[in-house]
């Protein structure tokens, strides 16, 4: 046996799964994407659905009087509240109906 044949032996050894293992398939190899999964849901999902929850909670509170400021910056006084809208005055007699979604905080 000369040198090149050990050498082949050798590496055909080390790289050869280990007897008994299935060389990672099944369970084991979803392991991961189900723990990057679990990850995602518990720092990412979850936070952002009780975010929504929160903000749909404020928007159906909306009632006369309050102060809120809209998604683009315009602080005012809700003035009446509809369906979907609300109207909210943001100076003396200019008074400018906002979508509910467009609230994006009650301003104390």
């Amino acid at each position: 046996m000369d040198q090149t044949d050990l050498t082949s032996l050798l590496h055909t050894i080390a790289m050869a799964p280990p007897t008994g293992e299935s060389g990672g398939g099944g369970l084991m190899g979803f392991l991961p994407m189900i723990l990057i999964f679990v990850a995602f849901y518990f720092l990412l999902i979850a936070p952002q659905r009780k975010k929504q929850k929160q903000h749909q909670k404020m928007i159906n509170a909306l009632e006369k009087g309050d102060n809120v400021k809209t998604v683009g910056g315009v602080f005012g006084k809700v003035t009446g509240v509809k369906d979907d809208r609300v109207v909210v005055q943001i100076a003396e007699n200019v008074k400018v109906e906002v979508a509910k979604d467009a609230v994006s905080a009650k301003v104390e």
